[in-house]
Order: structure tokens, then C-alpha cells, then sequence
């Protein structure tokens, strides 16, 4: 999955009988040049509260804040194509990770902007009910002072270990904590990461599914399009009826991100686009709720909306599902056709030098934060 002379680079770095903190050197080298952090995560996302960055917090967009709970930074298994590899190769200046919800409360009690937390990592799910709780229990409690009015998890403990909710000797604990945040009126979001319709056939995830959706939890589903694996419209058709006929909600058909083995999975954007308008027409409009393909790039999530002409010239018809500026969102813009384009920097605007949100942008990126730490628009 290496680029060639990435390859080379680790090949003689072996054969050379370097000892093990050599070749470690070596590792890190080339994990530095792979992107680890697309999107500005780092330069532009951290927010700061009273003069202190909070490393464990991303806030990108207005509604939006990520938290990464330190507990949750490792997952069930690691997925080759996942963006987040930077949490697990052992590289600490790599990871997002908080191990305190305090400041994360005292923000958000300044923030009443903000209505969604979406707990990430890693996998929050690989924690024990004893240690999710303490992260939880700020938002259920009487003193509860923040805006969130939805827990989102991002979590592929669905396809991987649905015996968390079955047989696990806290599964109970944690479905009874799921009723309590719902009776709580809150909002609980399982964003449930299935990439093959496979992961959706066992009787155990369909048991999983059950339970959880009769503990008040809303599931939906993403995942990135990947050559190799689901590379296929009728891929596609498929996982989205089984997860409509189990209850859940498909969500996202993601691009793959500009990060570690891109080359290897990623798919130029004409043909993510063909795989989700060929999979979108073969399937009922209870299943289109999904979008995509998205992009999750520096300014905000772009979906590429489709091929079309002006002036018989071929273009790519793109609009922000997201942005930094909410007032990007819903905006259709033009860029020039490229079947070899992977990734919103390989395209062109049509019309101008630049696409419309790109001046604004480079503002936002020169100022990087208010004092809220992120860049406020009303």
C-alpha cells in the first residue's frame, strides 16, 4: 500500500540491518510525509478556552464540536484505509486525545452555538461502561448548563464487536445508560461505519442493532468508497437496503481522504460519482438519505454533485454539505473536468482563478481562531 519510493525507502532501511530504533526513525519519517493530519485538523480545528488549546477537541464547524476521549483512542481492529492512523502508530505529537471532560464542559457552556458532540477517536466503543459514563454523565446530570441536544458516536463496533451490546458483562449497563440519555431528550446517534454488506449478515450485528434501537438509538451509516473492497454500484445498492431493513439510516458516502494509503484505495471522483448515481438509482427513496460523494477537506465537506456542460464544456457541479463559513453551504459551484482528479486540490474553478469561498477561507486560515478558536461567522 506504500507509494514506491516509500517502499524503496523501508526496504533498505531493513536489508540494511538497522536496529530497531533506526528503522522506527525510518517508519516515522514516511508516516510524516502521509499526511497525518488532512483537513487542518491541527493548524485550524483546536479551539482554546481561557488561554489553554484543547488538544482533545475539534470544532470546524458551527453546530459541531469532536471530542476524542484519551480512553478511546485505540479501536477494535485497524482498518488499512482508515483516516484516523495517526491515533494508533504510537507517535503521541500524532494523536488528538483528552483525558478530562472539564474544560470540554466549561467550553461548551460558552459555546451555546454548539448542539452536537460527536464522540470519536480510535473507537469510543472499545471503553468500559465505568469509564464512558464519567464522559457522559456532564450531559444527563440536573446541573447540565451546555446546548447539546445530540451524543453522536463514531464507532465501527457495529461490524466488529456487536457482542459489546449482547454478551459483554456490561452490555446491559451500557443499553440502560442509552434509554437514560434518550429519556433525557437527547438526541443519541450511533455513526455506525460499515464498508461491505458482509459486515451486515451475522445474526449477532442484527441482534446488536435491535437492542440498541430499542434503547432509543438512532444508527446511521458511512463509509469511504474503496477500490478493492466496494468498488461496485451494486455494492453499494445492497449495503444501503440491508441497513434500511434493519433500521438503520444510511448517512454518508464518503471520498477517500487525502491521508495515508490514499493511492492505493482512492478512486478518481468521476468514478465515486458514477458508483453512488448507479447505486442511488437502484435503490428506493427510503435508502437515499445517504449523500456523497463527500469530501472532508480543509474548508468543509464537498459533495460532488454530478458531470455536467456549459458551452459543451464537460464540468464537476460541486456544493458544501458542510463549511466554515456556514453561509458556503448549499451553494453549487463549477470546476473544471479532470477524469484523473482524486481530491478537491486536483480540481480547477471554471470561471475565475479561484472558487468562490477561497479568499474567505484563506482568512480564516490567516486568523485561525477568535478567542473561541475557531473563526465565527453570523
Amino acid at each position: 500500500m506504500l507509494i514506491p519510493a516509500h517502499y524503496e525507502l523501508m526496504e533498505r532501511a531493513l536489508s540494511n540491518d538497522k536496529d530497531r530504533e533506526s528503522i522506527k526513525s525510518v517508519a516515522n519519517e514516511i508516516r510524516l510525509l502521509l499526511n497525518p493530519h488532512p483537513a487542518g485538523q491541527q493548524e485550524y480545528n483546536v479551539p482554546e478556552i481561557e488561554g489553554h488549546r484543547l488538544h482533545g477537541l475539534q470544532h470546524k464547524y458551527r453546530e459541531t464540536v469532536l471530542f476524542f476521549p484519551s480512553s478511546g483512542q485505540t479501536c477494535h481492529s485497524y482498518c488499512t484505509f482508515c483516516f484516523r492512523w495517526p491515533q494508533f502508530v504510537g507517535i503521541d505529537e500524532l494523536k488528538f486525545a483528552m483525558n478530562e471532560t472539564e474544560l470540554l464542559v466549561k467550553y461548551l457552556e460558552a459555546h451555546q452555538e454548539v448542539t452536537d458532540i460527536l464522540f470519536t477517536g480510535g473507537d469510543p466503543m472499545i471503553m468500559s461502561y465505568r469509564v464512558f459514563y464519567k464522559y457522559i454523565e456532564p450531559f444527563i446530570s440536573d446541573n447540565n448548563k451546555t446546548n447539546i441536544q445530540t451524543i453522536r458516536i463514531g464507532t465501527k463496533v457495529l461490524a466488529y464487536w456487536p457482542y459489546k451490546f449482547l454478551t459483554d458483562e456490561d452490555a446491559n449497563d451500557f443499553l440502560n445508560l442509552f434509554k437514560e440519555i434518550t429519556s433525557k431528550g437527547i438526541n443519541l446517534a450511533f455513526m455506525s461505519h460499515f464498508s461491505h454488506p458482509k459486515e451486515l449478515e451475522t445474526a449477532a450485528v442484527k441482534m446488536a442493532i435491535m437492542k440498541l434501537r430499542s434503547s432509543g438509538v438512532q444508527i446511521r451509516t458511512q463509509s469511504p468508497v474503496l477500490k478493492h473492497i466496494n468498488d461496485k454500484a451494486e455494492i453499494w445498492a445492497e449495503m444501503w437496503r440491508k441497513q434500511v431493513n434493519l433500521n438503520c439510516i444510511p448517512y454518508y458516502m464518503f471520498v477517500e481522504r487525502d491521508t495515508g494509503a490514499q493511492p492505493y484505495f482512492a478512486l478518481p471522483l468521476v468514478e465515486t460519482w458514477n458508483i453512488f448515481r448507479k447505486a442511488y438509482q437502484m435503490v428506493s427513496g427510503v435508502c437515499r438519505t445517504v449523500r456523497g460523494p463527500s469530501m472532508s477537506c480543509t474548508p468543509g465537506k464537498v459533495q460532488i454533485l454530478g458531470v455536467g456542460k456549459i458551452d459543451q464544456q464537460k464540468i464537476f457541479v460541486l456544493r458544501f454539505i458542510q463549511g466554515r463559513n456556514p453561509d458556503w453551504v448549499a451553494k453549487p459551484f463549477f470546476a473544471c473536468y479532470d477524469e484523473n482528479a482524486i481530491w478537491m486540490n486536483d480540481l480547477k474553478p471554471v470561471f475565475s482563478k479561484k472558487f468562490f469561498f477561497e479568499d474567505e477561507a484563506e482568512l480564516i486560515y490567516e486568523e485561525k481562531c477568535t478567542d473561541s478558536g475557531i473563526h465565527s461567522f453570523e
